[in-house]
């Protein structure tokens, strides 16, 4: 999920509130730029904290591919050092995947986005158990947060919600290593993550955005009524006709990626464990 940014609304002149039609279906970001003119640097600001995110895991997966081959050649490879490289290397790339693989939905609002940070997570969790994945959303979490821009309600609802989409499907596989395993540990997941997704949006992600950072609920509203009118409200009317859906093909999408790439990848994990 893509996070709002911050900025007291102005109406627009003649409509008490609303958002202009034009301004809606031109995107997120012109939207933004007319209700809140003076963000109008955010933007750029947007692109530099993605830059440097990338450059920081980058120099972290660096940084720890040279531990692991360094200690490999001296014979002094031991398990914590293992537990720090799998831990290290995992978060820098579910960092580099949330920065540039993510799109949004067009039969949804612009601030849903797919995106597939989860597949390492779910990789590592696979392979090394339900500590290294959750410790790998922990390394993620970690590198977005200096750069948040939802005073970090945004990243702990992330964590919360992959946590309880990643922690059943490893504690399910690590007891039954199979492809009938993975299936049945990655359905409770799904089950879990939405009905946690679910109650964040109602109870902690839409309150925040409208008390604390006094977004208008007429605007939030329209806005996720141009993608659906069937929305009533944003209380439980978004959580199903909106976050429920979204969060089915997200997690759809996450699954599906992850289950060839694990399969190919799991021999190459292994030959590393040992």
């Amino acid at each position: 999920m893509k996070f709002l940014t911050g900025g007291k609304p102005r109406e627009p002149e003649g409509r008490s509130g609303a958002i202009p039609e034009a301004t809606v279906k031109s995107g997120w970001k012109k939207l933004y730029l007319f209700e809140y003119p003076e963000i109008e640097g955010y933007f750029f600001m947007d692109q530099a904290r993605i830059i440097i995110i990338a450059v920081l895991s980058i120099v972290w997966i660096f940084v720890f591919f040279k531990v692991y081959f360094d200690e490999h050649k001296s014979k002094k490879y031991t398990f914590g050092t293992k537990f720090i490289v799998r831990v290290g290397i995992f978060g820098a790339i579910s960092s580099i995947l949330y920065i540039f693989i993510k799109f949004p939905l067009p039969f949804m609002p612009p601030f849903l986005e797919i995106h597939f940070d989860e597949v390492p997570v779910f990789i590592a969790s696979f392979a090394y158990g339900p500590f290294t994945g959750f410790c790998v959303l922990l390394v993620k979490t970690l590198i977005k947060l200096p750069f948040t821009s939802s005073m970090c309600v945004g990243e702990l609802c992330d964590l919360i919600a992959s946590t309880a989409f990643i922690i059943p499907a490893a504690l399910i596989y690590k007891r039954h290593r199979s492809f009938k395993g993975a299936l049945v540990g990655l359905g409770i997941g799904t089950i879990s993550q939405l009905i946690v997704a679910m109650m964040a949006n109602v109870y902690v992600i839409l309150p925040f955005y409208m008390n604390v950072m006094e977004f208008s609920k007429e605007a939030l509203l329209e806005m996720c009524q141009k993608a659906n009118p069937s929305v009533t409200n944003l209380e439980w009317s978004y959580a199903f006709i909106l976050v429920l859906p979204f969060n089915l093909i997200k997690n759809a999408a996450v699954i599906l990626v992850t289950l060839p790439v694990y399969k190919a990848t799991h021999r190459f994990i292994d030959k590393m464990q040992s």
